[in-house]
């Protein structure tokens, strides 16, 4: 494929349910590549918003994401823009090597968080519910990563713990575990948290309706999305398509 046919494929239409987190990852996954090369300059937002068949509002997220985890940068003015910065961040204290078999672990957390909530929603109580609502809270006051990402995972564990089956606690610590150092080798752009903790508010409404079937596919999507966002910012090879 020509550069300029790469470039072409960036910009083609996002045709997910996900779109946000689709736009990070293609334009992260594009930048980090250098298809979208240090210091360009993107398409005007209603440019971009047309190639991309996205909303304008969706697009504005998607880049504000991008520019608060360092890939791009804004400039005011007639001569203004968005431009890809001139030294593209790998990762945000990233640990150490990537694992070859990353996106095995969210394969892992997609098999067991739907079959967890489908049947938290038939068992779920108002004391579960009341955590789950106390660790979006949580989540939404969070000035620090480390106090996002525990109150996090205290929701997706309360969704196990909902079913009554000790196991799937147990598993569901476990991926947790997993999952949290995986993205600790990527950027925690405030957009990306806030949209994420939207997901969450939209599971616990699902889950309160006793709707196995509306929470399956929030978890589905919510799942989706982040694997997006893990591919569209984690340095290296991102997953096979």
């Amino acid at each position: 494929m020509g550069a300029d046919a790469a470039v072409a494929a960036v910009f083609e239409p996002v045709q997910t349910a996900t779109t946000f987190e689709e736009t990070v990852d293609r334009l992260g996954t594009a930048i980090r590549l250098g298809i979208l090369t240090p210091g360009s300059r993107l398409p005007s937002e209603r440019e971009l918003a047309e190639q991309l068949k996205i909303s304008r509002s969706t697009l504005r997220q998607a880049l504000t994401a991008l520019v608060e985890s360092g890939h791009l940068t804004s400039v005011r003015g007639r001569t203004g823009g968005t431009f890809v910065v001139p030294e593209p961040p790998l990762a945000e204290g990233s640990p150490g090597p990537v694992p070859d078999g990353w996106h095995q672990v969210l394969d892992m957390r997609i098999a067991l968080e739907v079959g967890a909530v489908a049947l938290a929603a038939e068992r779920i109580d108002d004391a579960a519910l009341e955590v789950m609502r106390d660790a979006v809270a949580r989540m939404e006051a969070a000035t620090e990563f480390e106090d996002y990402r525990r109150a996090d995972v205290r929701f997706h564990i309360e969704i196990a713990r909902a079913t009554g089956v000790a196991r799937l606690v147990a598993l569901m610590t476990e991926v947790q575990a997993e999952v949290t150092e995986l993205i600790a080798h990527i950027a925690h752009p405030p957009q990306v948290l806030r949209h994420s903790n939207a997901d969450h508010a939209r599971v616990i409404q699902s889950l309160a309706r006793h709707d196995a079937a509306r929470a399956i596919r929030v978890v589905r999507l919510h799942l989706e999305g982040t694997e997006h966002i893990i591919s569209g910012l984690m340095p290296g090879r991102p997953r096979p398509r």
